[in-house]
């Protein structure tokens, strides 16, 4: 029997403790994890509470008459849980009232799901939802949806959007995650006995994500946006001023500049490549974005490559609709980290249609229309691609 390092639980000779930070946090995080997920060797619901000194990790399925979880049910004005769900406020809702307290339920999603079910204490509590800004790196472990992030990660983006100052420094908690998952990769490319058990293997079928892509193909909207952003210290939401959008299901275009309400922030001009003139001379807020309404109809499924078009539009009212992560499926296709969109467009060995917008827009939402067409050309095939 290999020796364990008593602290994280792994062999000595993967024990990844040298790289655990110590992040203090305002917020008070407790770890619901079932038992099954103990005892999974690649589990981080341990490495994370491991990380953050203010955390306690509480292990079960039932917690009726646990007296931690029942005193912190008791405070729904105070606790949230970190659970998807109708009714989950989004972080961006989420920092106007920050908790005090957040529970976090680990395990895999029908596991979690039954502790959520199993103790109606937690459904009494307000919930906290979000869209993931980067794709998951849980390359050891298959997620069941291109937004399923693993208990870590997930950890990582809300306390960054939710404790303040710089929301990086948590980043340092997926420094012993990479090692994990580096170190586990590493170990099965270089194993040379066979697997333990026969394991079966389904009909192949493309990745869920690119599935869901192609899926969508009818409903599925492409967009981009640009802002008009000030620097941190002058206090001014970044405003949208630049939104590009098309339909690859039947090429339908739309785009609008939209007139800042803000004074123009200096640096606007240049990251957007559109002349202050153009800008200044956009079009009315609210005419763009009824237009923007029209052209998505009452359907649409929203993709983006990151969130922040998301952002732009939801803080200027624009109806909330499904939305899906570009970038997230694209790392599942390449099976590494994406990069940027127009870095991807080459990484995937697809070629982009002709420009049809001006600026960083036009050549953004050109690669994202390139992309997306060759996942969902993906997403649709019925034979795996051949090896080179």
């Amino acid at each position: 029997m290999r020796p364990l390092c008593l602290r994280c639980r792994r062999p000595e000779s993967t024990c990844y403790c040298a790289r655990l930070p110590r992040l203090e946090t305002r917020m008070r995080v407790v770890f619901l994890q079932h038992p099954r997920e103990r005892r999974v060797a690649i589990g981080t619901a341990r490495m994370a509470h491991l990380s953050l000194p203010n955390s306690e990790l509480h292990l079960g399925v039932d917690f009726t008459g646990h007296s931690r979880i029942e005193a912190l049910a008791a405070s729904p004005q105070r606790v949230a849980v970190l659970f998807p769900g109708e009714g989950a406020m989004t972080l961006e809702q989420a920092k106007a009232n920050p908790p005090e307290a957040l529970i976090v339920v680990d395990g895999t999603w029908p596991l979690a799901k039954k502790v959520v079910k199993t103790n109606p204490m937690l459904a009494g509590l307000p919930r906290i939802g979000f869209t993931p800004s980067r794709p998951s790196n849980y390359r050891i472990r298959a997620e069941p949806a291109e937004h399923c992030v693993s208990t870590i990660e997930a950890v990582v983006e809300v306390l960054g959007a939710l404790e303040g100052g710089d929301p990086k420094r948590f980043d340092a908690m997926l420094n012993p995650f990479e090692f994990m998952v580096d170190t586990q990769l590493d170990s099965q490319s270089t194993r040379e006995d066979p697997p333990r058990r026969r394991i079966y293997k389904a009909p192949w079928q493309p990745p869920l994500e690119l599935r869901s892509l192609a899926e969508d193909l009818p409903r599925l909207v492409l967009l981009y946006a640009e802002a008009n952003a000030h620097p941190l210290e002058a206090g001014l939401e970044p405003e949208l001023v630049h939104l590009v959008a098309c339909r690859p299901a039947t090429g339908e275009r739309f785009e609008a500049i939209l007139a800042p309400r803000q004074p123009l922030a200096r640096s606007t001009p240049l990251h957007t490549e559109l002349e202050e003139s153009v800008l200044r001379a956009g079009e009315d807020r609210d005419t763009a974005l009824a237009r923007f309404e029209a052209f998505l109809g009452q359907d649409a499924v929203l993709a983006v490559w990151t969130t922040y078009a998301l952002d732009l539009l939801w803080r200027d009212g624009v109806t909330r609709r499904p939305a899906t992560n570009i970038r997230m499926a694209t790392a599942r296709a390449l099976k590494g980290k994406a990069g940027g969109v127009e870095q991807a467009v080459s990484l995937l060995g697809t070629e982009p249609p002709a420009l049809w917008a001006p600026g960083r827009a036009g050549r953004r939402i050109q690669a994202l229309e390139a992309v997306a067409r060759e996942l969902i050309r993906r997403g649709q095939a019925t034979q795996p691609p051949v090896r080179n």
